[in-house]
């Protein structure tokens, strides 16, 4: 029989759980300490800072002259003209620059640029010659005016003259829209008309339609195998080998003989060409002039293209003769007015062209 395990609880076992690090930590900061010279927290405070009492350079100086070093790639970079700098770096520091400052630089490039230099380049690095100017964008002018007058014809009591005038230009549109429509190619049917074909007569086509396939095919195949007989290939002697290389030669000079001639054609009517190509340059000059006339007059009537619809003109507002009363008190009121507003932003192009909707 063995001995009985005693339990590892009793007070005997505790020495095997005792840590030991603070003890090995002491130790190693000593012996760091003893190496070194000692230890600082022994050393007066008088032996490890001064007071610096020397009144050479004061400190703001010495910072500023820390500052003024130059490092070795800013020298490259400043040296180097073609190298674009950074869009972040400039901004901030023409935002802090003053007002002087900026007229200051400004004069200085003015002296530069009229003294003038070896090329038109400059620093891009510099910041003395910084100058940030920013441009705002234009917005582009209709040439449609925001109120347009009417004709005299559409007043309330116009001329018998003028009124015939308007009502005739009014009746002009509306017939050009009429003949439009009328004229205009006819639309895509939906349904084709036609007769439904019987489920019998369905059954005939469809035979008739076979057999005549099928005497077509017989024929094609019996022409086929009278086409597929293999033909014996014709022996050519030596006399028809070099008449061939003859008539090869003989077609070749000529080609060669009929290209200088042309040639020679061309080179003596060298002014005829000249004065051509003058004339279709002139020609064209024209055509471009009056394409860019025809837009600018268009542009006066009608906006330029914005969306998939196109701008329509609202419809001039023209009293009928029975509606001439020549007085305001018995005009006869209509809501128009935001129409016609609308219709002037549309056509100013400030906005889409958009579906006429209707209220259901």
């Amino acid at each position: 029989m063995g001995k009985n395990k005693s339990s590892r609880k009793g007070k005997k076992a505790w020495r095997a759980n005792i840590s030991t690090e603070d003890i090995e930590d002491f130790f190693d900061n000593s012996t760091k300490d003893a190496l070194s010279g000692g230890s600082l927290a022994q050393v007066p405070s008088d032996s490890l800072f001064y007071v610096d009492k020397s009144r050479d350079l004061s400190v703001k100086r010495k910072i500023e002259k820390h500052r003024e070093k130059v490092l070795r790639y800013d020298s490259i970079l400043q040296s180097n003209a073609f190298v674009e700098p950074v869009p972040s770096s400039t901004g901030k520091k023409s935002k802090k620059k003053s007002k002087l400052q900026i007229a200051k630089d400004t004069a200085q490039q003015g002296q530069k640029d009229s003294s003038g230099g070896d090329s038109g380049m400059v620093d891009i690095w510099n910041d003395k010659d910084e100058l940030v100017i920013k441009t705002k964008k234009k917005a582009k002018t209709s040439v449609i005016p925001a109120v347009e007058v009417e004709p005299p014809g559409c007043s309330f009591n116009p001329p018998s003259e003028s009124h015939q005038d308007a009502l005739a230009c009014a009746v002009a549109d509306e017939m050009q829209k009429i003949y439009r429509n009328e004229l205009g190619p006819e639309p895509i049917p939906l349904v084709v008309p036609g007769e439904v074909v019987n489920e019998e007569d369905m059954y005939f086509l469809e035979a008739d339609s076979g057999s005549d396939t099928e005497n077509e095919n017989l024929v094609e195949d019996g022409k086929t195998d009278l086409d597929k007989r293999p033909q014996k290939p014709k022996m050519l002697t030596q006399v028809e080998k070099n008449r061939r290389a003859r008539r090869k030669e003989q077609l070749k000079a000529e080609a060669e003989a009929t290209k200088a001639a042309q040639l020679s054609k061309e080179i003596d009517s060298l002014p005829d060409i000249i004065q051509e190509i003058e004339r279709e340059e002139g020609e064209k000059q024209k055509r471009h002039l009056r394409r860019v006339t025809a837009i600018k007059e268009k542009l006066k009537s009608c906006p330029p293209r914005l969306g998939k619809r196109k701008f329509v003109p609202a419809p001039a507002q023209v009293l009928l003769s029975e509606e001439i009363t020549g007085s305001l008190r018995k005009l006869k009121g209509c809501c128009t007015l935001a129409r016609d507003r609308f219709k002037s932003l549309e056509k100013r192009g400030l906005v889409v062209p958009s579906k006429k909707s209707s209220r259901k």
